[in-house]
């Protein structure tokens, strides 16, 4: 691990203030950082505390709730307005990790953390463009079984690991940032970019940008939501796929539908396909299957992974069964 200063700040003002630079990095719960630290993948001369942000979780004058960015993710789960209002959201987070993990890590550090490709964490050989850009991608043409089907490119086929982030996508939540030119929102589904020719950058962040809060909009009473995550373990281990619903019927119609998917890309991805068949559809086992196969029809499977497609299409049209109690 390479020396470094590090400085707890009092407030999201003090932080972007010394957090100016691309060797300063922020410290959350430091569950991904400290490992990256490690492994010597991230080298921050200068390490920022932020646990001395709003870990508070409010209700908003609209209806929805303002989470900050130093909330715990087992506090998340557990709020009672969470697991009543947003269960897509508690379960995904509770299928995220270990309890010590979740106990630790916080909502903003969660947002920012970093592939699981074996080949990103090789430091000892391995070529990757995410780690060190110009390098080549040995995942393309090495063991791929983990990766992307969705969105990859010629530089990159990383997936994104957050299972909260696709809960969020789903939800259609607001990233509130700060930085020394003042304040902004962001959509949660802009917040994360897709590989192309820099794959390096895993985020729309500018330098020394600072997440200080999530907002999750209003939801109303009749919607239902629910997440699903399959692996290759019961116990903690990454997605190979996962789906975030949440879906609203008005006389046997599909009123609102949205979905994401996890495990599929170098971002949380929203299945905007699949919506557009099911939005304002009948609800059938054939309208399930049609969105199912228009989402997947993009896909592009690498050597190990193409068993992804048919996981997809069985996990999707399941979750989305389960939500309206129809049989799929």
């Amino acid at each position: 691990m390479n020396p470094f200063e590090y400085v707890r700040t009092a407030d999201a003002a003090e932080a972007v203030r010394l957090g100016q630079g691309s060797t300063t990095a922020y410290l959350g719960g430091g569950t991904n950082l400290v490992d990256l630290m490690r492994e010597t993948i991230a080298r921050p001369d200068n390490l920022i505390d932020v646990t001395s942000l709003s870990a508070a979780i409010q209700e908003t004058e609209s209806g929805g709730l303002m989470i900050g960015s130093a909330v715990r993710n087992t506090a998340l789960a557990e709020h009672d307005m969470v697991r009543s209002r947003y269960p897509v959201l508690s379960r995904a987070i509770l299928a995220g990790a270990s309890a010590q993990i979740r106990n630790m890590a916080t909502v903003g550090g969660n947002l920012l953390q970093r592939t699981r490709c074996t080949y990103f964490y090789d430091t000892d050989g391995s070529s990757c463009n995410k780690r060190m850009p110009g390098s080549g991608c040995d995942a393309i043409e090495g063991f791929n079984r983990i990766h992307a089907i969705f969105g990859a490119s010629s530089a990159c086929v990383a997936t994104h690991p957050s299972d909260m982030c696709v809960a969020l996508t789903a939800l259609d939540a607001t990233v509130h940032l700060q930085s020394t030119d003042g304040v902004r929102t962001l959509p949660f589904a802009e917040l994360h970019r897709l590989p192309g020719d820099h794959p390096e950058f895993d985020t729309a962040l500018k330098p020394g940008e600072l997440i200080t809060a999530v907002e999750l909009p209003a939801l109303p009473s009749e919607v239902r939501s629910s997440y699903r995550k399959v692996r290759d373990r019961a116990s903690y281990a990454f997605a190979l796929v996962s789906v975030a619903a949440l879906l609203e019927m008005e006389d046997g119609h599909i009123k609102d539908v949205r979905i994401a998917l996890g495990g599929v890309a170098h971002k949380p991805w929203r299945a905007s396909k699949a919506e557009a068949v099911l939005l304002g559809s009948p609800l059938t086992e054939k309208i399930l299957q049609d969105a199912a196969s228009a989402e997947l029809s993009d896909a592009k499977p690498l050597r190990d992974n193409g068993f992804k497609i048919e996981l997809v299409n069985r996990t999707l049209v399941a979750v989305l069964g389960d939500l309206t109690g129809a049989t799929a």
